[in-house]
């Protein structure tokens, strides 16, 4: 049975190849990304197969998406605290340059949680239109 660093390092070096770091989790198993929210992009994606539609849209925005680097901080063989790098191109010629960092938390072997953190303003100008001045004010944000 996979212990949660085993999973995570499985998830970062398959994250090219969405059936196969889908099939990490577990049946319900869920991917956050909570400040995307703010962005009024999808944040959560729960199940195996909304995870495989949320990794191929993120390789057609980033077409040669990959982490760089994966350093892991904390480890126990349920829950595991990494940090991972992205430097890359999206489609539209714009630089997507990211930190990641990701609590997974493991249940029989599974992926049952990854919750990662990102630069929100990174991600708005890699990601939106017009970049950060798409980001809604405070007071727009539901």
């Amino acid at each position: 049975m996979r212990n949660a660093r085993e999973l995570l390092l499985g998830y970062t070096s398959n994250i090219r190849y969405p059936d196969a770091a889908a099939a990490l989790f577990a049946e319900d198993g869920a991917v956050e990304l909570p400040y995307l929210a703010s962005l009024g992009i999808p944040h959560r994606a729960q199940g195996r197969e909304k995870i495989r539609a949320f990794l191929v849209d993120l390789l057609q925005a980033v077409p040669d998406y990959g982490f760089d680097s994966v350093d892991i901080l904390i480890d126990t063989p349920d829950q595991v605290f990494g940090e991972y790098t992205v430097e890359r191109t999206t489609r539209d010629g714009r630089p997507f340059s990211q930190l990641y960092g990701g609590r997974l938390v493991a249940v029989n072997g599974e992926i049952k949680l990854l919750r990662e953190y990102l630069d929100l303003i990174q991600a708005a100008r890699a990601m939106l239109p017009n970049g950060i001045a798409d980001i809604p004010a405070p007071e727009q944000r539901t």
